[in-house]
């Protein structure tokens, strides 16, 4: 999926490109793999050490999990699009607030409500 170019977005532009490849990819993948994604077409292209960094910074936000692969770590999105990124960081920034208010907003929108709760259903 993709940010949508309605609103701003919760991420980076990086941080944005990098998952992007992660989502389309559905599967875990290195910091080589998406360097080497990102950079298709890229002049200059991006360093190593630049999407390693990116991709450190988002497992520590816990947007994308990371596990040990020999030297290095495959990555995968621990979410599933930006909205549910922008999602988890309202209610955290708002706590109950927030999730009294998306309550009230999935009563009246069943696409909404549909979402939250597929949101609510997804593995862990």
């Amino acid at each position: 999926m993709t940010a949508r170019d309605d609103g701003p977005s919760v991420l980076g532009p990086l941080e944005g490109e990098v998952m992007r490849a992660l989502w389309t990819a559905r599967e875990p993948m290195t910091v080589r793999a998406v360097l080497d994604a990102l950079n298709r077409g890229r002049r200059p292209p991006l360093a190593y050490t630049t999407v390693m960094t990116v991709m450190s910074r988002l497992a520590e936000k816990d947007i994308l999990r990371r596990e040990r692969a020999g030297r290095g770590y495959t990555y995968e999105p621990a979410v599933p699009d930006e909205a549910a990124i922008a999602v988890r960081e309202t209610v955290r920034d708002f706590g109950d607030a927030a999730v009294a208010h998306f309550v009230d907003e999935a009563r009246n929108d069943p696409r909404l409500r549909r979402r939250l709760e597929r949101l609510l259903r997804e593995d862990r």
